[in-house]
C-alpha cells in the first residue's frame, strides 16, 4: 500500500526545478515563459487573453456526435486558416490566428495543443478565474471543420442548444461556457467600435456579465442595430442578442440567474465545460494530464453588484423558481465601459 501510494504521488523535477506529476510536461515550460512574456504582455488578462479563449472555442465546436464535421479541439482553424477562417462566424479570429503563428511555429506543439495551452494560460491571468485542465498530445487535424458549425450571436435560442447538443453539450454546460463573456469583447458586432467589452469588468472573471445582461437595455454603444446585436444598459457595452435571449428563455433563465454573485459555482462549472471542450474529438487515452504547469490565476474577492446609475427595477428576471438576489449598487455617476 505505501509503494502504490508513492507511486501514485512522484513527481519529476523539470529542468528549471518546476515540479510536474509527467515528465512529458516539463517541455511546455519555455512555451509558458514565452506567451506570458510576449504573448500575453507580461501575463496580462488583455486582449489577447481573451482573443485565445474565443479561438479555443472556435476550433473546438467544430464536432459533432452525429455527422462528420470536423475533428473538434485539433488546430483545424490554424492549419486549414484558408477555408475556416472565411466562415462567417470566424469573423475577426485572423488577428489571433495570426498572432499566435510564429508561437506554433516556434515551439515544438501541434497547432491543437497550443491554442487549448494558450487560453488555459490566457485565463489564468484574469482575477478570479478557474485553473483550466490541459492535456498534451493531440495530433495534427487532418482536414478543416464544417462552416455554420460556431453558433452566432443572431442564432435564436432552439437553434444554439441544439448545435451544443449535437457536439455533446446539456443546457447547464451552455450557460457555463457563456461565462467566458465575463472577461471578452466583441471586434465585429459592430466594426465602428473594436474591442467593446461584454460586462463593465472585462479584466476580471466574475460573475457581473450574469448582472448587466438582465438589466434593461437603453441603447446601443456605436451605430447600432447591427445583426447579432440588442440594446445595453451601460455606455460603451456590446449586449449579444444570444446573450440576452439565453438569459430570459425559460430554458436557461435559473440557469443564467443562479450564477449571479455565485463565484465559485460560476467558475467551477466554467472549469468543468471546458474540460470537456478542450479534447472533443480527442482520443484521451493517447493524451497526458499537464494541468499542473498552468499557473493558479489571482482569487477575486469581490462581490456582484448593480453599476451606477441602476437600481433592481432594472432588472429584467425571468426565472420563476427563485427571485433574483438583492445586490448593492456602485456610487456615482453612471457607469460607462472604456474598450479593451
Amino acid at each position: 500500500m505505501t509503494v502504490l501510494a508513492a507511486t501514485l504521488t512522484r513527481r519529476v523535477t523539470c529542468p528549471g526545478g518546476n515540479v510536474v506529476r509527467n515528465g512529458a510536461c516539463c517541455a511546455l515550460f519555455p512555451v509558458l515563459q514565452d506567451i506570458q512574456a510576449n504573448l500575453f504582455d507580461g501575463g496580462i488578462c488583455g486582449e489577447d487573453a481573451h482573443s485565445a479563449l474565443r479561438l479555443a472555442f472556435h476550433d473546438a465546436i467544430g464536432f459533432s456526435r452525429t455527422r462528420n464535421v470536423g475533428g473538434g479541439a485539433d488546430g483545424s482553424i490554424v492549419v486549414f486558416a484558408d477555408t475556416e477562417l472565411a466562415f462567417h462566424a470566424n469573423a475577426g479570429i485572423d488577428d489571433i490566428v495570426n498572432t499566435q503563428l510564429p508561437f506554433i511555429a516556434k515551439h515544438n506543439l501541434s497547432a491543437g495543443d497550443f491554442i487549448q495551452f494558450a487560453a488555459a494560460v490566457g485565463v489564468s491571468n484574469c482575477a478570479g478565474g478557474p485553473r483550466l485542465k490541459f492535456s498534451l498530445g493531440r495530433p495534427p487535424p487532418v482536414a478543416a471543420a464544417a462552416d455554420l458549425t460556431v453558433p452566432e450571436p443572431f442564432d435564436n435560442v432552439t437553434s444554439i442548444l441544439a448545435r451544443f447538443q449535437d457536439a455533446g453539450f446539456s443546457p447547464p454546460e451552455v450557460v457555463a461556457l457563456l461565462a467566458s463573456h465575463s472577461i471578452a469583447a466583441a471586434d465585429e458586432v459592430d466594426p465602428t467600435i473594436p474591442g467593446t467589452p461584454f460586462d463593465s469588468t472585462p479584466g476580471t472573471f466574475d460573475t457581473q456579465i450574469f448582472v448587466e445582461i438582465l438589466l434593461k437595455g437603453t441603447s446601443f454603444p456605436g451605430t447600432g442595430p447591427n445583426p447579432g446585436e440588442v440594446e445595453s444598459p451601460l455606455r460603451g457595452e456590446m449586449r449579444l442578442q444570444s446573450d440576452f435571449a439565453i438569459a430570459r428563455d425559460p430554458r436557461t433563465a435559473c440557469l443564467w440567474q443562479a450564477n449571479v454573485n455565485q463565484e465559485g459555482l460560476m467558475t467551477s462549472a466554467f472549469a468543468a465545460a471546458m474540460a470537456k471542450l478542450s479534447v472533443l474529438g480527442q482520443n484521451t487515452k493517447n493524451l497526458v494530464d499537464c494541468s499542473d504547469v498552468i499557473p493558479i490565476p489571482k482569487s477575486f474577492t469581490g462581490s456582484a453588484h448593480l453599476p451606477a446609475g441602476s437600481t433592481l427595477k432594472d432588472i429584467e428576471a425571468s426565472c420563476k423558481l427563485f427571485p433574483f438576489p438583492t445586490l448593492k449598487a456602485d456610487p456615482g455617476p453612471a457607469t460607462s465601459v472604456a474598450p479593451v
